[in-house]
Formats: structure tokens, C-alpha cells, sequence
């Protein structure tokens, strides 16, 4: 799933499927998170740091990854938030994984898969040693009657709806034989990012729409963790499955807090300068501005206020040509980021892509200024642009109120689309989702986390994606509908060819980037910092230069090991990791060292 990063959308976070975008979730990928290895019994709702010697006393290793996103979700098929899928992962099984070294396909809940001859049918053969955490067997049944409530139930597809779309008929002839049918060919049946759900417990859910899976516990799962406590805006408490099927997690107990304030996280690793380890790697993740095409539904209704300009094309590019990506880079991620340019980011060579040197919508504040006047919109004795109504022009730009890295962009945003005559307020809400769903905006800050295999971040942009009538909920990310980008999308799915697929994946990036819907500013690095007096190994994903919060698995929690207690000092701090420091914190000054924050008084105060 692409997480929003989906922000991940985190998200989306995924990957990652075709999952409602809930722009919160554009704060998950970019949100700033920390581990901390806590003492003892330190307790969600007492944040003050204890000292590592407390964790011997107590018997327990407990590992505390400190976020700055709340979850909006326990269930599978409602969460879209990074923090709540990156959960997810820890709790159930999938069909597959993706190996931590090079991101291709291994065994998860499924130990094998293989096609027939026209790729119609495929089959999975599910292991017999994986139970769930209340002593039943996990089985191919429960893989099936997961696909099959998605494909019959609305609430239950609001998610991952879109990986099963194309499914005709899922069924599981034996406890370790699963069949799925497919209308067509689908490319991505090896990356089914779906987590599936033990059958005798999910099969006594009435409303799936509303069903939060946060009132029983502990949950009952099969993956490397098992979720036994919650406390909405406050925490996630998850134990180690020691009957887990790959091997216990080496922490006892891993926690999920949020802080809303970056500061007390990053003061709480700060107690222990000298064994402070910083990890800045390539990042899974894009930063985007997305513009309102025009709001509407699939039953051709329209709805929203979006600026009636921005349906113009010349517009939407002179805007993006207005956008100084190095500034960005350079001032507001104060370089741990790449700039952007396509809709994958470059840690994904296969499908990441570039624009021609006559597509590059390069920073040229002159030929905004005659893309605008050449579109209509002149400037008025006041030197400002003016709409078809006659009045100013003034978009408004949703952000996220706790980002303050939305916040740094826009106002250079002010500054230089000021320069073009356009007007800019910022928007900026603890809540972006009603505005987003409403299509109440002119503009939004996106970005999600991509999944190694990119199409669900690309099934969020198809006409399929839109919401049936203005309401219901969609999986759009901002209601794009263009018939050539969905003529592509329909082709990369149903492509097996891997070279082909990715000549096809790059054609879907060349028409989103042209049309000027998605402006990609950024590549934000995975800029993460833990305390090695604290945990004593953590598995990077990819495993030579990647990320450890985020990650499109379970490796990094899977196989943290604490530090030996006594290597611990008495003073130090329970503070683990920090992980997501990018704008208005500096704390890269070679690996092992760790100084101060500053925050930036301009525009560069962001994230």
C-alpha cells in the first residue's frame, strides 16, 4: 500500500491500493517520528523519558517509536495513514513481503504463488505453520474470505478496494490452497498489499464502513507483533508474537506514540549526544503540490469551489514554473532531500522518470508571466491577476496546521506567485479531509510513500477512483479523470513484461506531469537518528541505504535488539531513534554526532 505516505500519503502509505486518500495521511510520510527504547513501565500517557537502567529492572525491552501522526484507524480496511498501515504490517500477514535487500517479492502468509498458462488464475500456497495470536491456524480460507468481503462489502473496500477490482472469484479449496480468478491480467498479483484478517473474528462485523477494531484486545493477529492496547491521539501498545513463524521480535513490547510537538521528541534523544547514530538515506517518498481539476463524481456531477482558472492547463504549469525547487531543497529540507521531478522517486530506478529537456517545467517566473497573460489572465492596475469574474485572483492552499514544513513552502509560494500577481492563502488545518473530500480547495500539499511497485499511487489518479455520486467517499487523491492517462493505467496493469511495464509506468508519469495536476517539489531523504547505548541493531530497508520508519514491511521493528543493559548509562535518556528530522533541524554533522535545533525564523520552517 502506498502510504501517505500516502501525508502516504503516506501516504499511502502506499503503497500503498487503492485506498481513499485521506489527506491527513499527506502528513505520514513526511511526519516526523522517533523511537525511543523506554524503561520499564513507562507509561503512553507519561512521555518523560526514564532511565535505560529501569528496562533491567522491569525485565522488559520495550521500544517506543515516537510519531507525529495519529493513527486514524486499527481496522485494515479503513486506515490510510502511514503510522496506522506501518501498524498494520506488524499485525497481520500478507500473501507476500518485499525482501529488505532489493525490494523483490518473498513468501509472507503465501510460501509460493504460480499463474496458469494464460495468467487468469493464480495460486497460493499458504503455510500451515502460522497461527493467529489465539491459537488457531491460519488458513486459505481466511485469505479468501478477506478478498471476498472487499469485493462485495463498500466499507470494506474503502482502502485496498482497488487491488481487488479485477478479481472475479476467490476461493480456497484447502486450508493451504488459495485460488484467485482474474477478469484480465494483472500485473500485480506478486504485490497484493493487503493484510489479511483471521475469519472467525472479522465474520462478527456488522458495519465494516465504522468498524474501528479498538475495543477488544488483545487484537487477534498473525504478524510479528500483536496490538493489546489504544488510546486514540495518544498511543499504540504492541507485544512480541513469540509464536510468530519467522521468529519473535527481539523487543518484549513496541509502543506507538504520538507527540504533536517534534520538540519534546527530538529533546528526549537529545539526552544522549555521544551515542547518537544518524541514518540519511534515500527516501520512498515524494512532496507534491496537487492542484483542484474540477471536483465531481462518478455520475458526472460536479461539486466543490475549486478556481475556475485552474482548469486551464497554461495555468497550472505557470504556477509549477513559478516553484523553486532548489530553494525548497535547499532552504526548507536544508538539503536532505532530491529535487523532484516525476511521480516515483529515484529510489525506485525501475520506474522512477525524468522529463525531456522540452518537458522540464524548469523555474522561469518570466514564461509563468506569459503562460498567464497568453491564458487571459492579465494583471489589473494594481499589478494583480484577475479571473474571468473580474476579481483578483487568490487560491487557497490546504495544509496541514502541525507541518510546519507545508507551512515553509507556502509561504515561498506567497512570495513568488505574489511576484505573478496571484494572491495565496494558506489554509492551514488540524483537519485538511473535509475541505480535501469536498473538493473545497484550490490547491493541497501531497505526497505519498511508494510501494516498490507503484500502481497503486497511480490507481488513485484514474477515473475509477472518483467517488460515485459527490457523497460518497472515493479513492481519488484529488479527483483527476483523463481518459489518456486511464488508457495507460489499464495498459501497465495488465502488462507482464517488466520492461515493458515500466516503459508504460513512465508514460502514466509524462502525462500527470504535463497536464500539470501534480507538481512533485521534492524527494525528502529518510533522515533518522537512534541511540546505539539503547538499540544495538536495526535493519534498514533497502538493507544497504534505506529507511527504518515506513518501511514496506516488518523488518526494522522484526529485528531491532536492544542494547545489553549494562552497556546503558545511568544518565542517559531512554530516547532511541528520531526519525523524519528534515527542515528547521540540524542535526547532520557526520555520522555519531548529534547538535542542536534551529529553527529557522523564514520560510524555511518546515517539517
Amino acid at each position: 500500500m502506498d502510504t501517505y505516505d500516502q501525508y502516504d500519503r503516506t501516504k499511502r502509505t502506499p503503497h500503498h491500493t487503492r485506498r481513499f486518500l485521506r489527506p491527513h495521511r499527506l502528513l505520514a510520510a513526511a511526519a516526523t517520528a522517533a523511537l525511543t527504547l523506554t524503561a520499564g513501565l513507562t507509561t503512553p500517557l507519561n512521555p518523560a523519558p526514564q532511565r535505560a537502567q529501569a528496562a533491567a529492572d522491569d525485565g522488559k525491552d520495550v521500544l517506543t517509536v515516537a510519531v507525529a501522526q495519529s493513527v486514524d484507524s486499527l481496522s485494515p480496511f479503513l486506515a490510510t495513514r502511514l503510522v496506522s498501515t506501518s501498524i498494520h504490517r506488524l499485525m497481520y500477514e500478507y500473501l507476500t513481503n518485499y525482501d529488505p535487500k532489493d525490494n523483490h517479492a518473498v513468501p509472507g502468509l503465501a510460501t509460493k504463488w504460480e499463474p496458469s498458462a494464460d495468467k487468469l488464475t493464480w495460486t497460493y500456497t499458504i503455510r500451515d505453520n502460522s497461527k493467529w495470536s489465539d491459537g488457531k491456524q491460519a488458513t486459505a480460507e481466511d485469505a479468501a474470505w478477506t478478498f471476498n468481503k472487499m469485493m462485495t462489502d463498500d466499507g470494506a473496500a474503502t482502502a485496498n478496494g482497488s487491488f481487488v477490482a479485477n478479481f472475479r472469484k476467490v476461493t480456497a479449496p484447502s486450508p493451504t490452497k488459495l485460488v484467485i480468478e482474474l477478469k484480465k491480467p494483472q500485473a500485480t498479483m506478486a504485490a497484493l498489499d493487503v493484510p489479511i484478517v483471521p475469519k472467525h473474528v472479522w465474520e462478527n462485523v456488522g458495519d465494516f464502513s465504522k468498524f474501528n477494531n479498538d475495543k477488544t484486545y488483545p487484537i487477534v493477529g498473525n504478524g510479528p507483533f500483536v496490538v493489546t492496547d489504544y488510546a486514540a491521539d495518544s498511543f499504540v501498545r504492541l507485544k512480541a508474537n513469540t509464536s510468530f513463524w519467522r521468529g519473535a521480535p527481539k523487543f518484549d513490547e513496541l509502543v506507538f506514540r504520538y507527540y504533536k510537538d517534534q520538540d519534546a521528541a527530538v529533546a528526549a534523544l537529545r539526552k544522549g549526544e555521544e551515542n547518537i547514530k544518524v541514518n540519511d538515506a534515500p527516501g520512498r517518498r515524494f512532496y507534491a503540490l496537487a492542484t483542484n481539476p474540477g471536483a465531481r463524481a462518478k455520475n458526472g456531477e460536479k461539486f466543490g469551489d475549486g478556481h475556475a482558472s485552474l482548469l486551464d492547463q497554461r495555468v497550472r504549469q505557470a504556477l509549477f514554473m513559478a516553484v523553486d525547487r532548489k530553494t525548497i531543497i535547499d532552504k526548507v529540507f536544508q538539503g536532505h532531500a532530491v529535487e523532484g521531478e516525476g511521480y516515483i522517486p529515484p529510489r525506485f530506478s525501475t520506474y522512477h522518470w525524468k522529463p525531456t529537456d522540452g518537458q522540464k517545467l524548469s523555474y522561469a517566473p518570466d514564461k509563468a508571466n506569459q503562460l498567464l497573460d497568453q491564458a487571459g489572465y492579465k494583471k489589473n492596475g494594481d499589478g494583480k491577476r484577475v479571473g474571468r469574474d473580474g476579481k483578483p485572483i487568490n487560491y487557497r492552499v490546504l495544509c496541514h496546521a502541525t507541518d510546519p514544513q507545508d507551512k515553509a513552502v507556502g509561504k515561498y509560494l506567497q512570495e513568488w506567485w505574489g511576484d505573478l500577481g496571484i494572491g495565496v492563502t494558506l489554509n492551514c488545518l488540524d483537519n485538511v479531509t473535509d475541505p480535501w473530500l469536498a473538493g473545497e480547495y484550490d490547491l493541497a500539499f501531497d505526497g505519498w510513500s511508494v510501494n516498490p511497485d507503484p500502481d497503486f499511487v497511480l490507481s488513485i489518479h484514474t477515473c475509477a477512483a472518483l467517488p460515485a455520486t459527490p457523497k460518497d467517499t472515493g479513492a481519488t487523491d484529488n479527483f483527476i479523470c483523463d481518459k489518456q492517462y486511464d488508457e495507460l493505467y489499464g495498459k501497465q496493469l495488465a502488462e507482464y513484461d517488466a520492461a515493458k511495464r515500466a516503459d508504460l509506468v513512465k508514460q502514466l508519469q509524462s502525462r500527470l506531469y504535463e497536464t500539470g495536476y501534480m507538481n512533485v517539489m521534492a524527494y525528502p531523504n529518510a533522515v533518522e537518528a537512534y541511540r546505539t547505548d539503547q538499540i544495538e541493531s536495526i535493519m534498514t530497508m533497502p538493507q544497504d541505504a534505506g529507511n527504518i520508519y515506513g518501511q514496506d514491511g516488518y523488518w526494522g521493528w522484526w529485528s531491532a535488539t536492544p542494547a545489553a543493559v549494562g552497556e546503558a548509562s545511568e544518565e542517559s535518556s531512554s530516547a532511541g531513534v528520531i526519525i523524519g528530522i528534515v527542515a528547521g533541524v540540524v542535526i547532520l554533522a557526520g555520522v555519531g554526532s548529534f547538535f542542536g535545533l534551529r529553527r529557522r525564523a523564514s520560510a524555511g520552517d518546515r517539517e
